[in-house]
């Protein structure tokens, strides 16, 4: 029995739910009868999410990577759902950083950890007590390049791979309070990241000095073409949500889940073949071959 028909009133928070997957997400656990909850960036998401669901979805602007303003948005919304406790938890918010490892500035990639590990671990820990009353689930929407990271596109591997260890750890130490932990990586999808994604990759090449782009310009090109295409081809933006929501709610809960057959066919990969055969697959992807 899914979380949902058990109890209609059963409610969900979200990070990075203004825009994207997680509006996707919000606006669907809403029309299912969720009590949905969630994390904006602008003023302007916050009356769009509450217009699109008919008041169901209530969004605060709160900078994940501030620890007060966490605490605030998760005081607010435990105060909002009164003794109940959290049903689900989505840590979605996510930002990406592509570059050459060696162009790309510490502060720029101590920017993403900020946002993808530190401020998605300040958020579980906001959520815990809220979590444990309700013997809800957590849910962290991860990447498959968490376990097959490509060229250029380091600190989003990276950091999610790091928050897929955090999660492990958080499984074995809320085992004993019903708490559930599912990792959710997903593939490309068409959900407003591509033009984010190209945004991006258009910053970084513009920064690029002229010794930097003699190194790294042509192939940087090819694999933000490459990046761009792929993001192009993957799942709309209704078809992602469903499935998290899917995943979210499957009984008993799974760990590890993959959003997309892209993903699905990357992890196996991953799990099938050889480091050398990883190694050619990366470059392949990729086009620098």
């Amino acid at each position: 029995m899914s979380l949902a028909s058990k109890n209609s009133g059963r409610s969900a928070a979200i990070t990075g739910a203004g825009g994207g997957l997680g509006r996707d997400i919000a606006l669907g656990l809403a029309a299912k009868g969720y009590i949905v909850f969630g994390t904006a960036v602008s003023t302007g998401e916050v009356e769009d999410l509450k217009q699109a669901s008919g008041g169901r979805v209530s969004l605060t602007v709160c900078d994940i990577t501030r620890e007060d303003s966490v605490r605030a948005w998760a005081a607010g919304v435990s105060d909002a759902l009164g003794g109940s406790g959290l049903d689900l938890l989505i840590n979605n918010a996510g930002i990406l950083t592509p570059g050459p490892l060696e162009v790309l500035p510490l502060e720029a990639v101590r920017r993403e950890f900020d946002v993808n590990v530190f401020g998605a671990l300040s958020v579980v820990n906001a959520f815990l007590a809220a979590l444990r009353k309700a013997r809800g689930r957590f849910v962290q929407i991860s990447t498959w390049t968490a376990s097959l990271p490509l060229p250029f596109n380091g600190p989003s591997g990276a950091s999610k791979a790091a928050m897929e260890v955090f999660a492990s750890v958080y499984r074995a130490e809320l085992k004993p309070f019903g708490v559930d932990v599912v990792v959710v990586p997903a593939g490309n999808m068409r959900t407003g990241g591509p033009a984010k994604t190209a945004t991006a990759l258009a910053r970084t090449a513009d920064a690029m000095t002229p010794e930097q782009r003699d190194l790294y310009g042509q192939t940087f090109e090819t694999f933000a073409n490459a990046l761009n295409g792929m993001q192009d081809s993957g799942l709309d933006s209704a078809a992602a949500a469903r499935r998290a929501i899917e995943l979210a709610e499957q009984t008993p809960a799974p760990r590890r889940a993959p959003l997309g057959p892209d993903a699905e066919e990357m992890l196996r990969f991953v799990r099938e073949k050889s480091d050398v055969e990883q190694d050619a697959l990366r470059l392949r992807l990729v086009g620098l071959t």
